[in-house]
């Protein structure tokens, strides 16, 4: 690291009297390292809290956000500072108070925080301004300073609706439909309450939403269309996971399904053979054992966000790390897999079988 870096370094500590000089250098230098502006994890370093260096008590701080804003050129400086102030105020907005109101809600002095919006202004902000606006605010820093364009908001609930137009679908259908069309190229991750939507025959979705209180069956049924239309897309690219026991217990007319005629299981599971031999490799679905591991119902639109299904409503997740998290459990389950894709049809053939067998 040169003289300069080690400067720019100082510059930064500077800012916050709680971030280590010597980290804040070696973040800086991982930072000029790779200044590409397509990367997003510009060298990241974590300085937890009560541990100390150099004597000194430090707090958690994301280090990779103050080092990718210091150390950037002055046309990105300019950007940066400019996304800031739209988003701050914004957040003002929408928090629906005064300046003076929200200023005081953050720890701000009320000049500071006008100081921030003015066009005039070419500082950015401290990063202890940063971190009281975000955590006040529940947004994320990264949205703050334009390192994410997913939203302020990290999770919010998302209840289902009924919808009483023919054939329409309910506001939630509409944006999960939505948010697969904005990750078309991403992987989708998908655990199914009971089948996947997709591979259910408009018989089943009916018996299945007869009696349920949140939405009517022609709603699910044009989701579970669309779902299927966007899974034929060439760019589709979707991983599916249940259990084998869902399955089996589906076949022999178990759980929910136990008054749903044998007629209607076999040409579910005909169906399903026929529509995972057409779609594979875009369609990949694995089969879990139950009796190893649990799923909830969730879906990822690859590193955008994820919708967890909690009965009658959803739990939209926006934050990198909660994505992330969920990704890696999504993983786990496809690499504890049983029944691999290409295996499944055959599965679903015993479990025909099976059913015929026992004419239940």
């Amino acid at each position: 690291m040169n003289e300069i870096q080690k400067a720019m370094a100082t510059t930064i500590v500077g800012q916050s009297v709680f971030v280590c000089p010597d980290v804040a250098a070696r973040c800086t230098a991982a930072v000029l390292a790779k200044r590409s502006p397509e990367s997003r994890l510009h060298g990241e370093a974590y300085a937890h809290s009560h541990t100390s260096c150099g004597g000194t008590n430090i707090n958690l701080l994301r280090l990779h956000i103050i080092c990718g804003v210091y150390t950037a050129s002055m046309t990105d400086r300019k950007n940066i500072l400019s996304t800031f102030q739209e988003r701050l105020d914004k957040v003002i907005h929408d928090s629906k108070q005064n300046r003076s109101q929200f200023a005081e809600a953050v720890g701000l002095d009320r000049s500071t925080l006008s100081q921030l919006l003015s066009p005039t202004n070419r500082r950015l902000p401290r990063i202890e301004t940063l971190a009281a606006i975000a955590e006040t605010q529940q947004v994320s820093i990264d949205w703050l300073i334009g390192l994410s364009n997913t939203g302020p908001m990290q999770a919010e609930m998302m209840n289902e609706q009924m919808s009483f137009e023919g054939d329409a679908l309910a506001h939630n259908d509409e944006r999960l439909i939505a948010w697969l069309r904005e990750a078309i190229g991403y992987k989708i991750r998908y655990v199914p309450s009971t089948l996947p939507d997709l591979l259910k025959t408009e018989e089943v979705i009916r018996f299945e939403m007869g009696d349920y209180v949140a939405s009517r069956p022609e709603q699910k049924i044009e989701t579970a269309a669309a779902r299927l239309a966007w899974t034929r897309a060439p760019e589709t690219d979707l991983e599916c996971c249940n259990s084998v026991q869902q399955i089996e217990a589906f076949a022999r007319g178990g759980g929910i399904w136990r008054d749903l005629e044998l007629s209607s299981r076999l040409a579910q599971l005909d169906h399903m053979i026929d529509l995972c031999t057409e779609l594979y490799p875009t369609l990949r679905w694995f089969l879990f054992d139950g009796r190893q591991r649990f799923a909830a119902p969730v879906t990822i639109f690859g590193p955008l966000r994820a919708a967890l299904y909690i009965g009658q409503m959803y739990l939209v997740l926006t934050s990198a790390e909660h994505v992330r998290t969920l990704t890696r459990q999504f993983d786990d389950l496809i690499k504890g897999a049983v029944v691999q894709p290409p295996d499944v049809p055959a599965f679903l053939k015993e479990q025909r079988i099976v059913a015929q067998r026992l004419r239940r």
